[in-house]
């Protein structure tokens, strides 16, 4: 039985988010330049989007670039913004194709122009698409969300238009970067770490984590499969017991 039979559809989570980990080290194996594993990533980053909406996953959310990933050297820094616009061009049409919707959350205002520019058309490009929304997380941090969220709502506060009081989880869910957007019910990390590197923080308070030893480079359709009929084993409580759940 090959893998993807093995996956219940009717129980797919509906977000899944990714930590693309171990480009620098997979291209280190061979001999070469950090760049060229994030080159080789690339074709990683299509076979996980193109076989999530295959599937029928609503949100894939893709962690790209980070608030710290600027103290990497300058020229590894140059040279993934100069790949973000060459990819964003390359695969308008696969997502067009695919009817799927690209997005953003961070704070792209901070990308230089040309990669901003070549984001933000292929966002309009793509708006019309509907069969599944591709999220970058793009100068993006979990502190820098939670910090501009507290910050937007103090702002509302400040000028009357909310009181104090009415501040809940709902509240603060719908001023984050990713308000109208389910929570990720299913977490991947590459590479073999096991921690989250300020990554959507307030949004995976109840998503399954999974982390595979495979290099971002060589991650394909079949490790996807893995971590979704992983994630479809376990029991999610939600705080309740299991007799609870199963009313035994």
């Amino acid at each position: 039985m090959d893998k993807k039979s093995q996956i219940n559809l009717e129980k797919l989570p509906r977000h899944i988010a990714i930590i693309m980990d171990g480009n620098g080290r997979w291209a280190k194996e061979r001999g070469m330049a950090r760049v060229f594993g994030h080159r080789n990533g690339v074709k990683a980053v299509r076979e996980a989007t193109e076989s999530a909406a295959e599937l029928g996953v609503e949100y894939l959310t893709l962690y790209a670039f980070s608030t710290e990933n600027w103290n990497r050297p300058e020229m590894e820094v140059n040279a993934l913004m100069a790949l973000l616009v060459d990819t964003i061009k390359k695969e308008i049409k696969t997502l067009n194709d695919n009817s799927i919707r690209l997005q953003t959350i961070g704070d792209i205002f901070k990308l230089p122009e040309k990669s901003r520019k070549a984001l933000l058309k292929a966002i309009e490009d793509t708006s019309h698409n509907t069969r599944m929304t591709l999220v970058l997380a793009l100068n993006y941090s979990a502190k820098w969300d939670i910090t501009e969220a507290a910050r937007k709502l103090a702002i509302q506060v400040k000028r009357g238009s909310l009181q104090p009081e009415d501040v809940n989880e709902d509240v603060f869910s719908n001023a984050l970067a990713t308000a109208g957007m389910p929570d990720p019910e299913l977490l991947i990390r590459t590479s073999g770490e096991a921690r989250i590197s300020n990554f959507l923080l307030w949004q995976i308070a109840y998503a399954e984590l999974y982390f595979t030893p495979t290099l971002w480079p060589d991650f394909r359709k079949e490790h996807l499969y893995d971590a979704i009929i992983n994630f479809q084993h376990r029991e999610r409580r939600f705080g309740k017991t299991s007799e609870q759940l199963t009313g035994s």
